[in-house]
């Protein structure tokens, strides 16, 4: 009877570890979801100025991930006591005011000079642009990682085994807002529909009425303060350094899995390439995470070229 007692108790133990196993197991797959999630909302901001900017003037900008590390690194100096010791609450605002400044003046001076010279040139300029931040952050801030002073550090919610961090869920309800309201914005008020018509056939949105030249200025200013927002949910999240900015060519290949003219379609994209990476690191072959995104993406430009939410559109000459 003894014996019995003991068999049915080992059996029990066996079955309880199972369980419990299975529910580790998927618990720490859950996690490692919603974290990928707030990474993907980050390269989903990115992604967004990428779009922003090839929406309104069919031109790419491959500094896009820069300008989200020197935004962090604003409202660092910002908000840090090492610095100007700002409320974080002010220190937000003003380093989105001061990026997007930085990004219309970029356009205004630099820009307008290359107009009629090909993408190419453009591209190149974009890239060289990229160095000089990353050199100008370094020699500012320095090359060791610095972390941003925010209110709700180390704070998190529990929802039955999930720890959500506050950081997390503030980085994904921000990226889900920005993206509505700039979706919003290009479909339904007048200057986002004139921005639009600007990258489609410039002269004839000139002849038009629209003032093309003060509208991509305003578009590059609008790409400047979401890649500050980006940047500010980027490094709440973690210490951020120079290097970051090449962060950028991840986004880059979100927003070509998305569909170049896509909103939505940069912010889905986003949320693949960010979640696809820890699990890839996870489940994956060492390594593999960092090919993951660009296999994703010869994967969909082989598929669909124009990508998941591509928007063709026959221009009017």
């Amino acid at each position: 009877m003894r014996r019995l007692c003991t068999c049915h108790y080992d059996y029990n133990i066996k079955d309880f570890q199972q369980f419990h196993d299975e529910d580790t197991y998927v618990l720490d797959f859950i996690q490692l979801i919603v974290s990928g999630i707030a990474n993907g909302c980050v390269y989903g901001l990115i992604a967004l100025g990428f779009v922003l900017i090839y929406k309104a003037t069919e031109a790419v900008n491959f500094a896009q991930g820069d300008f989200m590390m020197l935004g962090a690194f604003l409202t660092v100096g910002f908000a840090n006591q090492q610095f100007f010791g700002l409320s974080f609450w002010l220190a937000v605002p003003l380093a989105i005011v001061v990026l997007a400044l930085i990004s219309g003046a970029f356009d205004a001076t630099v820009l307008r000079r290359m107009a009629g010279e090909s993408q190419v040139s453009v591209v190149i300029l974009t890239i060289a642009l990229g160095f000089i931040l990353r050199f100008a952050a370094g020699t500012i801030w320095g090359h060791e990682p610095v972390s941003l002073e925010t209110p709700f550090a180390g704070a998190d919610v529990r929802l039955g085994g999930v720890v959500l961090g506050v950081d997390e869920i503030a980085t994904i309800l921000v990226t889900l807002l920005l993206t509505a309201l700039l979706y919003l914005f290009f479909s339904k008020t007048k200057l986002g529909l004139a921005m639009q018509a600007a990258s489609q056939n410039m002269l004839a949105a000139y002849y038009m009425g629209v003032p093309v030249k003060r509208v991509q200025t305003l578009v590059w200013m609008l790409s400047g303060a979401v890649a500050a927002v980006a940047g500010v949910l980027f490094a709440a999240r973690g210490a951020i350094d120079p290097s970051a900015g090449l962060l950028g060519i991840k986004a880059f290949a979100a927003a070509a899995i998305g569909g170049f003219g896509s909103l939505p379609g940069a912010f889905v994209g986003g949320l693949i390439v960010g979640v696809i990476e820890p699990l890839a690191a996870r489940y994956g072959p060492a390594g593999v995470a960092q090919i993951a995104p660009y296999a994703i993406l010869l994967l969909v430009l082989a598929f669909k070229p124009g990508g998941l939410f591509s928007q063709t559109q026959a221009k009017k000459v």
